[in-house]
């Protein structure tokens, strides 16, 4: 049986969370942010950062999903994720509209990636 690796652990929970092989991150928000585009390059630059200190990458993402305060958004986040996704290894994603945490938050991301071989 694997270890569970457990890092960024709060009382309430980890931001990542490593096991047999599979990094999940928690969901990622970015709370300084004003617009779709300052809030999701700030979490996409979070998330390389934490699959860093798992032992992964974007190119080893396995899934996204992405939700969307307003899916009239979808375009102005779509253009900053598709500058930074690692093209020749895009993940399985999906994306939807829902009512997040906090009225100022546009975007959240939930990422799942292979450790790095």
């Amino acid at each position: 049986m694997s270890d569970i690796l457990r890092l960024g652990k709060g009382p309430r929970m980890s931001q990542v969370v490593v096991y047999n092989g599979i990094v999940h991150l928690s969901g990622q928000v970015d709370l300084e942010g004003e617009t779709v585009t300052e809030q999701t390059r700030a979490i996409l630059a979070n998330i390389e950062t934490l699959l860093g200190e798992a032992g992964s990458n974007k190119s080893r993402i396995l899934q996204a999903t992405i939700w969307l305060n307003d899916v009239a958004d979808f375009d102005e986040m779509n253009a900053v994720w598709d500058a930074w996704v690692d093209p020749e290894n895009t993940p399985a994603r999906a994306c939807g509209e829902c009512k997040l945490a906090l009225d100022s938050l546009k975007v959240e991301i939930l990422i799942t990636a292979a450790v790095a071989a």
